[in-house]
């Protein structure tokens, strides 16, 4: 009797544990103080052996009432747990490699946050027959697949909203992947929220010239040059142009924002580790420092240089520029980390990106215009696209066109948008409204918006989720 009671109080609260205890973290390593919340880390089986892996981080505020929100890496290659443990997860990765200090400014204050490495071979996902060639709508349906499967394991977060959200590659991954859910009337999607993404190549290499230009990196005479060859009645093609001369302009451009040593995740931060050159090697392994998004021609020859590279006897690992993930690696590989992750011992070593995913991945998508159309004309979606403003990978002044290409009605004229910092407000940025769309700019911020201003990303994100003016 006493028994059917209790099930039935439990019934009567509306949030019925489904999760599946064996994912359970029951004691994470590096922490002072065990969290409140429950955590769990496992892997999402999908078709062809395929195995996802996941961190989920219930909500400090509300978990049967707050929204999920699934998190997505760019790269493409590169790891969700990077977003988790650098930039807006419950805790944060110390210099040590083996500390964590909580993160007072975390997403899951106020939402349910998976954090997913895809595509497979990705960080510890893996796949049986170690295949890890793929491409934009492959990646799309086996995260749809990984999805349907989460909400298997944890059905008590089936009806909640439910939101999309990524950054630079993820600007592929999370349009993609949204339009595939859209069709599932099981999935309650409400949204999505694409941070420094990658949305069009084209506009993407385009407005990126201008950007170095009005930001000092190019010199008059190398503009006067881009002007002239590359610009016919006001309008300039730097992105593809069949005239030489402004090919080889273009090309000296990248290299002056590429290859010179500057921090192309934000043009005004020192590089980590100092200026690294393209290739280094360190005696027992290779790192390739990719140069994050490439338009389709530049990364055609440096994937030739990828390959040749696979070839050698030593390791090849792959980093982001002027970004240090030896913290993080370190304790991700840490073998009671590992355990307390519920990783078996047979899965491949943690590394920040995959040299294998990114050399073989298949770009399907140029742009993903018709991505947003779809989801905006179905007129329920909520979509927000942001922008560190001193980002070279994948720029603001690329992704406000982008969005201004889109046609959408304006609802709100572009303003500045104010968040508090101890008690006084401050411009977060600015911003600008459109029917479902919004697209806003952080100030001040580089590719990776929550580690460079931690409390005007969490007040933007915390505004998106409850749908409050910005």
């Amino acid at each position: 009797m006493e028994l059917v009671l209790l099930c039935c109080l439990l019934l009567g609260t509306g949030f019925v544990k489904g999760a599946p205890s064996r994912d359970e973290i029951i004691y994470l390593p590096g922490l002072a103080k065990q969290p409140s919340f429950q955590q769990y880390s496992g892997y999402l089986t999908v078709p062809g052996n395929k195995h996802l892996h996941y961190w989920f981080v219930e909500s400090q505020k509300d978990p049967g009432s707050n929204p999920v929100v699934l998190w997505l890496n760019g790269g493409p290659g590169c790891s969700s747990l990077d977003g988790l443990l650098t930039e807006h997860g419950p805790f944060l990765i110390q210099p040590d490699g083996v500390s964590l200090e909580y993160n007072p400014y975390s997403w899951n204050k106020i939402a349910n946050v998976l954090y997913l490495e895809a595509p497979v071979g990705v960080g510890f996902s893996y796949s049986d027959d170690k295949s890890y060639q793929t491409n934009d709508t492959e990646v799309a349906h086996l995260n749809y697949l990984a999805l349907k499967e989460f909400f298997r394991l944890f059905p008590e977060f089936s009806q909640n909203d439910f939101f999309i959200t990524g950054e630079s590659y993820g600007g592929v991954y999370v349009p993609s992947l949204a339009v595939e859910v859209s069709q599932d009337p099981a999935i309650n999607l409400k949204g999505i929220a694409v941070g420094n993404g990658l949305s069009s190549y084209e506009i993407n290499d385009n407005s990126l010239i201008y950007f170095a230009y009005y930001h000092g990196i190019l010199g008059s005479q190398l503009w006067t040059e881009l002007q002239k060859s590359c610009c016919e009645g006001g309008n300039c093609q730097f992105h593809d142009n069949p005239d030489l001369n402004c090919s080889l302009r273009v090309q000296e451009a990248m290299h002056d924002v590429y290859s010179t040593g500057l921090n192309i995740y934000n043009l005004y931060e020192a590089c980590a580790g100092g200026a690294p050159g393209e290739i280094r090697d360190y005696g027992d392994h290779i790192t390739v420092y990719h140069h994050g998004i490439l338009s389709p021609n530049v990364f055609k020859h440096w994937s030739r240089k990828l390959v040749s590279l696979s070839l050698v006897q030593k390791p090849v690992r792959m980093d982001p520029p002027c970004v240090n993930s030896t913290a993080s690696s370190k304790f991700l590989n840490n073998e009671y980390v590992r355990k307390a992750l519920n990783i078996p011992p047979e899965v491949q070593q943690w590394e920040v990106c995959s040299f294998d995913v990114y050399r073989t991945y298949g770009r399907v998508y140029q742009t993903m215009k018709d991505h947003y159309m779809k989801l905006l004309s179905a007129m329920k979606y909520r979509i927000l696209v942001y922008n560190g403003d001193v980002d070279m990978a994948c720029n603001f002044l690329g992704d406000q066109w982008f969005v201004d290409s889109l046609g959408q009605k304006l609802q709100v004229q572009r303003r500045p948008w104010l968040y508090n910092e101890g008690d006084q407000q401050q411009i977060g940025g600015f911003v600008k409204e459109f029917s479902n769309l919004t697209f806003l700019t952080i100030k001040g911020a580089g590719h990776m918006v929550p580690t460079d201003k931690p409390i005007a990303s969490f007040t933007m994100f915390s505004r998106y989720i409850k749908d409050e003016p910005f």
